[in-house]
């Protein structure tokens, strides 16, 4: 998409979530469609930057790799509200 290229995207938001994101924008002195890009463009940024940096990391992996690791972890029961579901 160029700088000038705009696109309409109706959002309905819960009226909770609506009125907090007024009131950040109102605090910030920009419009709520203002406030609202630069809040997809700060998420779309993290989640490229971590896929970028796990893609990097798992490059290098050799297949067999995790299994030295989880061999070395301890057989301890998983903390409370960790447990797997039961089927």
């Amino acid at each position: 998409m160029n700088e000038t290229a705009r696109y309409k995207y109706p959002l309905k938001l819960p009226a909770s979530l609506k009125e907090t994101v007024v009131r950040l924008a109102k605090d910030d002195g920009v419009s709520l469609n203002q406030w609202i890009v630069v809040a997809v463009a700060q998420k779309v940024g993290a989640v490229e930057v971590a896929s970028e940096f796990l893609r990097k990391r798992a490059s290098d992996a050799e297949p067999g790799e995790l299994d030295r690791y989880l061999d070395d972890a301890p057989d301890v029961p998983p903390i409370p509200g960790d447990e797997l579901p039961s089927s």
